[in-house]
């Protein structure tokens, strides 16, 4: 339609995501009525899959689910089953699993800062566009994946869908040498991370506020990665935590007609996971290099009580987890002295074990029933994108609320806006199966319109 009263929009596939969806947007007088999420991947089964199968498989075949964060399904599946077997592992064996969780918190990130969300910032429509204009920016950013993925490699045997983490630990654990021959590339990588803070700190941010509350984990004494106590920052400043086999208890997940991904609930609340929330409960956690490149960012001391709610900022709490990521990293190597064994004994019990670890995109819950004899009777995944689908909505809602009330931007503008938003939270839609496709439906109370363009 060619006249402003009704209007429809249709834009293709939305690029620098993980995945594949759509959105739509009901306009009705200049008011938005309707933004929806339309996630159209097919489910692929996974907790169906792992019924029937040995307790030693989850971690290997959840770490299929996502190429980018397979290290996370991998933690949160072992310490599940782990729980249900009534097992601690060996300290060493904890530090090791924290170390290759660095690594995919480095990696990650560094994707999502130079490769997906950067050229928003700066104009420019892919990172390939941008390494015409920023080439030296964007070297620094795959030098940042690559010491990432280095990382995983030497823990995990190889960076997509690792192979060496079985329960309990790891297949073979690395000598102190092999160790010690990734720290000069990391010190390198840290400089690159300190680079990364001053660079974004640098770009213009939209006024927005995210109004969901915010949930992460929490430890008592460092920044929670791979486990913790999920804990709540609500918007109205109070807090509270639960127990991780509380987990579906407080957050509940229901089938919309428009999305093949579940969406979740906090004790009936839209919520949001993720660096925002890490950064807003378990910020003063930071080490002090991290604090200090918090502070140099623009977000203020965590130890203050410092919170960011503006999701265009994210990139900015990401850089500093990036920085975080990498100290963390050589303070293990520093410290490291190899297990007498790679990993700790893991026999069979009939029971029910929760486990929740901290993804690059928020809190991955993990819930597994076994029976005597090791067989998954049931299997239920929470991966953080499906429980922010409700707050990615929201958030649409009250941006392009406030764009068409101050001055009705044309498709163009609207679209932008609308995929900036959304990569804002770094959704991995394969995962909440599991965009984009944008339609815009504008009616008024003389002419209506609408269907797919």
């Amino acid at each position: 339609m060619t006249h402003r009263g009704s209007r429809v929009l249709h834009v293709g596939s939305l690029s620098r995501v993980e995945g594949e969806g759509a959105l739509y947007l009901g306009v009705h007088d200049g008011t938005v009525t309707e933004a929806r999420l339309d996630i159209y991947e097919p489910p692929r089964f996974f907790e169906a899959l792992l019924r029937g199968r040995s307790y030693t498989e989850p971690p290997d075949i959840t770490a299929r689910v996502c190429g980018i964060c397979p290290v996370a399904y991998q933690m949160s599946a072992c310490a599940a089953i782990e729980d249900a077997c009534g097992v601690v592992v060996d300290p060493v064996i904890r530090d090791l699993r924290r170390l290759l969780y660095c690594g995919e918190w480095i990696e990650s990130q560094a994707l999502h800062i130079y490769l997906l969300h950067a050229p928003d910032f700066l104009g420019r429509a892919s990172a390939i566009e941008l390494a015409r204009t920023h080439r030296a920016e964007v070297e620094r950013g795959l030098r940042l994946k690559k010491a990432g993925n280095a990382l995983m490699e030497l823990l995990g045997g190889r960076a997509v869908h690792p192979v060496n983490v079985r329960l309990g630990g790891f297949h073979r654990a690395p000598a102190r040498a092999e160790l010690l021959a990734l720290a000069e590339d990391l010190r390198q990588a840290l400089d690159d991370a300190w680079d990364t803070v001053r660079w974004v700190s640098g770009f213009e941010f939209p006024d927005a506020r995210v109004e969901a509350d915010l949930l992460a984990l929490a430890e008592p004494d460092t920044y929670a990665i791979e486990g913790g106590t999920p804990t709540v920052l609500r918007a109205d400043g109070s807090k509270d935590s639960f127990p991780v086999r509380d987990f579906t208890h407080r957050v509940t997940e229901t089938h919309v007609p428009h999305s093949t991904a579940l969406h979740s609930r906090l004790d009936g609340r839209v919520h949001l996971t993720g660096s925002l929330a890490r950064f807003a409960i378990g910020g003063a956690r930071l080490s002090e290099v991290a604090r200090q490149a918090a502070v140099a960012a623009g977000l203020g001391d965590p130890r203050d009580g410092a919170v960011c709610r503006n999701p265009f900022r994210s990139i900015l709490v990401r850089a500093v987890e990036t920085v975080y990521a990498v100290t963390e990293a050589l303070r293990i190597i520093e410290a490291y002295e190899p297990p007498e064994r790679p990993y700790t004994e893991v026999p069979p019990v009939a029971g029910v074990g929760h486990g929740a670890t901290e993804a690059p995109r928020g809190v991955l819950y993990h819930r597994y029933e076994l029976a005597a004899d090791g067989t998954v009777l049931s299997a239920e995944l929470v991966p953080p994108t499906a429980q922010n689908q409700g707050a990615i909505e929201a958030d649409l809602r009250r941006l392009a609320q406030r764009a068409i009330s101050e001055h009705d931007p044309d498709d163009a503008e609207l679209t932008d806006l609308c995929e900036r938003a959304i990569r804002n939270h770094d959704p991995c839609i394969s995962c909440s199966t599991h965009f984009l496709d944008l339609t815009v439906v504008r009616t008024s109370g003389r002419t209506t319109g609408g269907g797919d363009a």
